[in-house]
């Protein structure tokens, strides 16, 4: 997904957000007022060498770094060269403009096709018998999607219109977010960036070690083909059950209702500000938010 000097962008992206740093929730606690890190959410640095087995999520990634360490041990070398090159900065804060205005490009090149067993071109009619549907509700129609989803190992939403036209009217001048999924250690970080109808997300660490590799981890289908006459957008996903698990996965989509959707100007503002003013964005922001939403905290792992 990623080459050359572009992906230095992304590197620092990284190095900035994540350089070995792991944000900590003290047990049954949470802020009070939205956008304010308590003291009790430590900072723990994490980080020995310039390396990145030292990261809490080397271990998911292990196979496909050792794979590009040995088929392109430059190419490998370079990039870490390019991490160590990244000065410290206070917590909170990131260096993103680069990095933002190469996502923006690339959403114009990527395309729909993607590696790791992910549907090209996915349409409603291969899910749906969409001439048998005709005739019910939108709420009979909800209801039938999200038995028929109950079922299978993945997620399943039933977006009324109003809403998804706030979503998507967001998304068309913001197409990319921050998102932090809650481990039991800590958090990790997840680019989430719009094509079309469809959210992709991939985790950061991902992006650093494979660089123009890097697939999406998990795809979110949002399809509007009832959305005029029926008054509802379906949704599904597919992952990649290595590396995101299906509550992982509900987390993530929640976070898109939770920061795209949002009613409150200042939950929204953080998508704005890391789009157009990256170099305000503060990450311990998203965390913040999640804890006062009670997002992240509902969240387990596999």
């Amino acid at each position: 997904m990623w080459d050359g000097e572009k992906m230095a962008a992304a590197l620092v992206q990284m190095s900035c957000l994540y350089r070995g740093m792991l944000a900590v929730r003290a047990t049954g606690i949470r802020p009070l007022i939205p956008g304010l890190v308590q003291s009790q959410i430590r900072a723990f640095s994490m980080k020995k060498e310039p390396e990145l087995e030292e990261n809490p999520y080397y271990g998911k990634y292990e196979e496909k770094i050792r794979k590009l360490r040995s088929s392109k041990p430059q190419e490998y070398k370079a990039r870490l060269e390019k991490r160590s090159e990244v000065k410290t900065e206070p917590l909170g804060q990131s260096r993103q403009a680069e990095f933002v205005k190469y996502m923006e490009k690339e959403l114009d090149k990527r395309g729909k096709a993607e590696a790791g067993g992910f549907t090209k071109d996915k349409t409603l009619g291969s899910i749906l018998n969409l001439d048998m549907v005709q005739e019910k509700s939108g709420s009979e129609i909800a209801e039938l999607w999200m038995q028929y989803f109950s079922k299978k190992d993945t997620i399943s939403a039933v977006i009324p219109a109003s809403t998804f036209d706030i979503i998507f009217g967001r998304a068309k001048s913001c197409p990319m977010f921050l998102y932090a999924l809650p481990q039991k250690e800590g958090y990790e970080f997840f680019v989430g960036q719009w094509a079309g109808h469809e959210l992709h997300f991939t985790s950061l660490i991902n992006v650093q070690t494979m660089g123009e590799n890097a697939p999406s981890q998990l795809i979110l289908y949002h399809y509007t083909d009832l959305q005029k006459d029926k008054g509802i957008v379906l949704m599904t996903a597919e992952m990649d059950s290595k590396f995101v698990t299906v509550h992982q996965a509900q987390c993530l989509a929640n976070q898109v209702q939770l920061f795209y959707g949002s009613q409150r100007l200042e939950t929204f503002r953080l998508v704005e500000t890391f789009n157009h003013q990256p170099a305000e964005f503060k990450h311990m922001s998203v965390i913040a938010e999640l804890e006062q939403s009670d997002i992240g905290p509902a969240v387990t792992t596999k």
